[in-house]
C-alpha cells in the first residue's frame, strides 16, 4: 500500500506540473491516467460500505493491454464521455451522479487537469465535507457543473465566476455559503449565458441581483431556502424564457407580483414561505403555460382572482396561509388539479362550493381554516381518488358521512377542531392505508374501540383527543399485527389506565394521555419505550401518584418536553435527558431539593416546578441553567435562602420569573438587570429585604411587577413618575410591605401602557419550536383581585392593575392616575393618604375594581362615580368621608360594608338618611380634554335642547339620550372580600386558588 501511494503522489505532481507549468492540456492516454487517478483517490479506505460501492461503480474503470504495454481506454467506461475528433479523442463528459461515491476532493485531484471538459455531474454523493477547491478554475470549457446534494461545505470559490461558458450550474443541497454581502452577484456576474441557477440551501444571505433580469438565456432559478434578504426584482418575472422559478421559504425576501405578458413560458412559480405581499394580478392568467403555482405562507390579499379559472394546465395551487379575503371563486374548469390548499385565509363564512365536486383528479385537498360551517356536503363522494383530506379548523358540524368509507384510498384525514358529533364509526378499520387520522376538539362521543385502529398496520398518527368519547381498552391485539405509531393523542379520552397496547411502541415521537383519569403509578414497561425516538410525553392533568421504579435520569434520549403537572407524583424530581426544552411538573407533591444534575440540560427553556413541596436553596450551578431559559416558575414552594448576586447572567433570555410564596431572603440580586427580554417578575409572599429596585427600570420590556408581601422598605425614591423607568409597566402590585412616604402627583405619569387602547387583545407567551411543530407557554401569575387570590393561567396584555395597599404611603392620592383610563383594578387601601378623593377618578372608564379602604381621606364621595359602568368592587370605609352617597347605577349593587366607618356618610345603602342634604353636583372638568368626554357632552346637550326649544322637547331628548347610554351597564358579579393586613398565608381561609385546565398548546 505504501507503494501505491507513493506512486499516486508522483502522478498528481506530474499532471499538475504539466498543467501549470508547460500550459498545455494532456493527451488522450493522459487524461485517462488522470480520470484512473482520481478513482483511486477518493477510495474511502475506513468504511467498508463506501468501498463496496466503489468497486460497483468503478467495475469497468480497467486497464486495457495492447501487444505488451497496459494502458487505458476510458471512453467506454462507467460515466465518460469523449468526443472525437481527426486527431484526438478528449474527455468531455462525467457523470458519476449518484454512485454512491464517498471520500474526499482536495486541490491537486486529477480531476482539475481534465481541462476539455464540458460536463461535470458529481451530485448525490458524499465527499466528507470538501470545500469545492478553487482548481475548478482550470475547466474553462465547462458548461455544465453540477454538485447538488455532495457533502460539500465552506465557502464558494469564487472562481466560479471565471467559467464563463456555463450554462448549468447547480451547487445546491450542500453546506455551502456566499455571505459576503455581494456574493451572490460576484458569483454569477459574469456567467450571461446561463440557463439554470440552482443554489437552493446555500447561505446566501444577501439580495438577489437586478442584474438578473438580463439574462436573457434564463430557464430555471432555484434558490430556495437561501435566507435571501431585500425586495426581489421584479423584472425576472418577465424573463421571455424562464420556465421554472422556486425562491420558497426565503422568510426575509419581499416582493410583489407585477402584471404578466402573453408570451410567458412560466411552468413552475413557488414562492412559499416568503415575505411576498400585495394582490394576485388578474394578469396571472396569462400564464397560460403553469402548472404548479405555490404561494402558500406568504402575504397575499385581497380577493383571489377570478381569472385564475383561466389556467387550465394547472396540476398544483397552493394559496394557504394568507390574507385572502371574500368568497374562492369558481375553479370548475381546473380539471386537472391533483393539489388544492386553500387554508388559513380570512375568507368569508360560508359552506364548502360545490364546483369542488366536479374536480375528478383531486388527490389532496386542504380547506384547513377556511372559515366554512354546515355538515360535510356529499359531492366530495365524487372525488374518489382523494388521498389526502384536511378540513380542520372550520365550523363543520353532524356526524361523519357515511359515503367517507368509500375513499378508500385516504391515507390523511384531519377534521379537527371542528363542531362535529355522534359516533365514531368502527367502519375506519377499511382505511388499510390511513396514515394519519385527526379527529381532536370535537363533539364526538360514545365508546371507541381501540382495536379498530390497532389493525392498520400503515397508521402513524392517531390523534382522538379532546372530545367526549370513552376509550375502551382492549387486549386483542398481537405485537406483530400492531401499527408502528409515531404520534398518539388519547387526550380527556376517559382513560383509567395506561394502554396496553403502548408496551410494543418503539418508535413514538409524541404521547399526549393528558385530562384523563389515570391513577396510581406510571408502569414501569415505560422505561423502554422508545428511547431513542420520544420527544414528548404529556401526562398532565391525572390522579398518578410516581413512577414504578423512580427513575433518577428520564431515559428518553430525544425527550424535548415533559408535562407531568396537576397530578399527585410523589418523591423526587427526575432529570430530563439534556435536549429537554420543556419541563413542566407544577401542581404535584414532589419534595427534596432542585438536583445539581438538571444543570446539565442547557437546552432547557421552560422549568416550571411550582405548587410542590421542594425544598432547600438553589443549587450553586443554577446560574449556568437559567441563562437558556425563558420562562422559570418555582413559585408556590418551600425553598429557602438568599439569591446569589451573579444568578443571573449577562446574556440571559428570560421572559417570564416567578419565585414567588417561598422563603426566599436577603436583597434582591442586581444581576436580574442582565434579563434584558424579562416581561414579567414575580417575587411576591417571600421574605426580601430591601429598598424599592427603581434599578430594574433598565429592563425595558417589563410589564409585571409583584413585590408584594415581602420586607421591602422606606421610600420610593430615584424619580417622580415611576414610568420613566418602567415604560411598559401595566401591573403592579407592591402591596403589604413597608414603603412609606408621599407619592409625587405625576408618579404615575406617562405611564402609556395603562391607558385605553394601548397594544392588541393577545396573551403573554413564550414560544419555541420542536421537531414537528411550533408550541408556546403561557405566563402565569397570582394577584389578590376583587378581594380574592387569583391564579392567573393567562395574562391578557390587556389587563392592566395597580396594588399599593398595605403600606405607609401619606399625602394625596397621586394626580396622575386620573389618565390611566385602561386601568381595571386600583387597590390604595391600607394606607395614610389624606385629602380628598380624586373626582378625575370617574374617569377612569375601565375599573372594575377600586378600594380606597383605610385611609385618612375626607370629603365628599365623587358624584361622577356614577359613571364607572363596570364597577363591581368598591370600598372606601374607615376614613373620614362625608355627605350623600351617589345613587344609582353601579352604586345600587354595593352594600353597607363598603362605607363602614365614615360617620358623614348618608343615605343608601347606609340607614342614615341625609335630610335636606343636597346632592353635590358633578364637579367642573379640570382640563380641555376632560370636557369632552362622552358623559358630560351628553349633559351639555340636554342643557343646549331645553333652552332652545322648551322644557318638554329638553325632557323627551335627555331621556332618549339616557336610556341609550345606560345599556352599557352591567351587575355586579362577585361579594368583595377586604384582604387583611397580615402576611403570607395566614389569610388562606379567604383565598381561591384558580388552576385552569387548559392544556398548554
Amino acid at each position: 500500500m505504501n507503494h501505491f501511494n507513493l506512486l499516486q503522489t508522483i502522478f498528481l505532481l506530474y499532471f499538475s506540473f504539466k498543467l501549470t507549468c508547460s500550459g498545455s492540456s494532456l493527451s488522450p492516454d493522459e487524461e485517462c491516467s488522470a480520470l484512473y487517478q482520481f478513482k483511486q483517490s477518493i477510495i474511502h479506505q475506513d468504511d467498508p460500505a463506501c468501498a463496496a460501492s466503489w468497486l460497483q461503480t468503478f467495475n469497468s474503470w480497467k486497464p486495457t493491454n495492447n501487444a505488451s504495454d497496459a494502458g487505458f481506454d476510458c471512453c467506454s467506461w462507467y460515466g465518460v464521455e469523449c468526443r472525437n475528433d481527426h486527431e484526438y479523442s478528449h474527455v468531455i463528459g462525467l457523470d458519476l451522479s449518484e454512485s454512491f461515491l464517498c471520500g474526499g476532493i482536495n486541490s491537486i485531484s486529477t480531476l482539475f487537469s481534465l481541462v476539455h471538459l464540458q460536463s461535470l455531474n458529481l451530485a448525490w454523493n458524499d465527499f466528507s465535507e470538501s470545500q469545492i477547491p478553487s482548481e475548478i478554475a482550470h475547466l474553462k470549457q465547462l458548461r455544465s457543473l453540477n454538485l447538488s446534494a455532495s457533502g460539500f461545505s465552506g465557502q464558494i470559490p469564487n472562481e466560479i465566476s471565471q467559467l464563463i461558458q456555463l450554462s448549468s450550474l447547480d451547487l445546491s443541497q450542500n453546506l455551502l455559503k456566499l455571505q459576503s454581502p455581494s456574493g451572490l452577484k460576484n458569483l454569477v456576474q459574469n456567467l450571461t449565458g446561463l440557463e439554470e441557477l440552482h443554489l437552493s440551501g446555500v447561505d446566501i444571505s444577501s439580495s438577489v441581483p437586478h442584474f438578473l433580469a438580463n439574462f436573457s438565456s434564463l430557464r430555471s432559478i432555484r434558490l430556495q431556502n437561501c435566507f435571501l434578504q431585500n425586495e426581489f426584482p421584479a423584472a425576472i418575472f418577465q424573463l421571455q424564457k424562464l420556465i421554472r422559478l422556486d425562491l420558497s421559504f426565503n422568510t426575509n425576501l419581499t416582493g410583489a407580483l407585477s402584471e404578466f405578458r402573453n408570451s410567458s413560458l412560466l411552468e413552475l412559480v413557488n414562492l412559499r414561505s416568503t415575505s411576498f405581499s400585495g394582490i394576485v394580478p388578474e394578469s396571472i392568467s396569462n400564464l397560460n403555460n403553469l402548472r404548479v403555482l405555490s404561494l402558500g405562507d406568504c402575504s397575499f390579499s385581497g380577493h383571489i382572482p377570478g381569472s385564475l379559472s383561466n389556467m387550465t394546465k394547472l396540476t398544483y395551487l397552493s394559496l394557504g396561509n394568507n390574507k385572502f379575503t371574500g368568497f374562492v371563486p369558481s375553479l370548475v374548469s381546473l380539471s386537472k388539479l391533483i393539489i388544492l390548499d386553500l387554508n388559513g385565509n380570512r375568507f368569508d363564512k360560508g359552506v364548502l362550493p360545490n364546483w369542488l365536486g366536479m374536480l375528478a383528479e383531486l388527490n389532496q385537498l386542504d380547506t384547513y381554516g377556511m372559515n366554512i360551517n354546515g355538515e360535510i356536503p356529499s359531492f366530495l363522494a365524487n372525488l374518489t381518488k382523494l388521498t389526502v383530506v384536511s378540513m380542520g379548523k372550520n365550523s363543520f358540524t353532524g356526524h361523519i358521512p357515511s359515503w367517507l368509507f368509500n375513499l378508500t384510498q385516504l391515507r390523511s384525514l384531519d377534521l379537527q377542531h371542528n363542531q362535529m358529533q355522534g359516533p365514531i364509526s368502527s367502519s375506519f378499520s377499511n382505511f388499510k392505508n390511513l396514515r394519519f387520522l385527526q379527529f381532536n376538539y370535537n363533539n364526538f362521543s360514545g365508546k371507541v374501540g381501540l382495536d379498530m385502529f390497532l389493525g392498520l398496520n400503515k397508521l402513524e398518527s392517531l390523534i382522538l383527543g379532546n372530545n367526549k368519547i370513552s376509550l375502551v381498552p382492549t387486549n386483542n391485539f398481537t405485537n406483530s399485527t400492531l401499527p408502528e405509531l409515531k404520534h398518539l393523542s388519547l387526550s380527556s379520552c376517559n382513560l383509567k389506565e395506561f394502554p396496553a397496547f403502548l408496551r410494543f411502541q418503539n418508535k413514538m415521537e409524541l404521547l399526549f394521555l393528558d385530562r384523563n383519569k389515570i391513577y396510581g403509578m406510571v408502569p414501569v414497561w415505560i422505561w423502554n419505550n422508545s428511547r431513542e425516538t420520544l420527544q414528548v410525553i404529556d401526562l398532565s392533568n391525572n390522579y398518578i401518584t410516581g413512577f414504578d421504579q423512580h427513575p433518577i435520569f428520564l431515559p428518553w434520549k430525544s425527550l424535548q418536553a415533559f408535562s407531568i403537572k396537576n397530578n399527585q407524583f410523589q418523591g423526587q424530581l427526575p432529570v430530563p435527558a439534556q435536549n429537554t426544552v420543556v419541563y413542566s411538573a407544577e401542581n404535584n407533591n414532589l419534595t427534596g431539593e432542585i438536583p445539581a444534575s438538571i444543570c446539565e440540560v442547557k437546552s432547557l427553556q421552560v422549568l416550571d416546578l411550582s405548587s410542590n413541596n421542594m425544598s432547600g436553596t438553589l443549587p450553586p450551578c443554577f446560574g449556568d441553567l437559567i441563562n437558556s431559559l425563558l420562562t422559570l416558575d418555582l413559585g408556590r414552594n418551600n425553598f429557602h435562602g438568599t439569591l446569589m448576586m451573579n444568578v443571573f447572567m449577562h446574556g440571559s433570555q428570560l421572559e417570564s420569573i416567578d419565585l414567588s410564596e417561598n422563603h426566599f431572603t436577603g436583597q434582591l440580586p442586581r444581576s436580574l438587570t442582565n434579563c434584558t427580554n424579562l416581561e414579567v417578575l414575580s417575587l411576591g409572599d417571600n421574605s426580601f429585604d430591601d429598598v424599592f429596585p427603581f434599578w430594574l427600570g433598565t429592563l425595558a420590556k417589563l410589564q409585571v411587577l409583584i413585590l408584594r408581601s415581602n420586607k421591602f422598605y422606606g421610600p420610593i425614591q430615584g424619580s417622580k413618575t415611576v414610568c420613566s423607568h418602567f415604560p411598559k409597566l401595566r401591573i403592579i402590585d407592591i402591596s403589604n410591605n413597608g414603603f412609606d412616604g408621599e407619592l409625587h402627583e405625576n408618579f404615575f405619569q406617562n405611564c402609556n401602557a395603562m391607558r385605553v387602547g394601548y397594544g392588541e387583545l393577545s396573551v403573554m407567551e413564550s414560544g419555541m419550536s420542536f421537531e414537528h411543530f411550533m408550541s408556546s407557554v403561557p405566563y402565569t401569575m397570582t394577584l389578590i383581585h376583587k378581594g380574592v387570590r387569583t391564579k392567573y393561567e393567562k395574562i391578557l396584555t390587556i389587563f392592566t392593575s395597580i396594588d399599593l395597599s398595605c403600606n405607609h404611603f401619606e399625602g394625596e392620592i397621586p394626580l396622575s392616575l386620573q389618565d390611566l383610563r385602561g386601568v381595571q383594578a386600583l387597590n390604595l387601601s391600607n394606607n395614610r393618604f389624606t385629602g380628598r378623593v380624586l373626582p378625575s377618578l370617574g374617569y377612569l372608564i375601565n375599573l372594575e375594581s377600586l378600594d380606597l379602604s383605610r385611609n385618612a381621606l375626607s370629603g365628599e364621595i365623587p358624584q361622577l362615580f356614577v359613571q364607572l359602568n363596570y364597577l363591581s368592587i368598591f370600598n372606601v370605609s374607615y376614613n373620614h368621608l362625608e355627605g350623600r352617597i351617589p345613587q344609582g347605577q353601579q352604586f345600587s349593587t354595593f352594600e353597607n360594608n363598603s362605607y363602614e366607618e365614615n360617620p358623614g356618610l348618608c343615605g343608601k345603602p347606609l340607614s342614615k338618611e341625609c335630610g335636606n342634604l343636597k346632592a353635590s353636583r358633578l364637579p367642573p372638568a379640570r382640563n380641555a380634554s376632560e370636557s369632552l368626554l362622552p358623559s358630560e357632552r351628553i349633559d351639555w346637550i340636554i342643557i343646549f335642547c331645553g333652552v332652545g326649544s322648551g322644557l318638554v322637547v329638553g325632557i323627551f331628548i335627555g331621556n332618549s339620550l339616557h336610556t341609550k347610554y345606560s345599556e352599557r351597564f352591567t351587575k355586579r358579579k362577585d361579594r368583595w372580600v377586604r384582604p387583611l393586613r397580615s402576611t403570607r398565608r395566614s389569610n388562606q381561609v379567604f383565598e381561591i386558588l384558580i388552576l385552569a385546565k387548559e392544556k398548554v398548546s
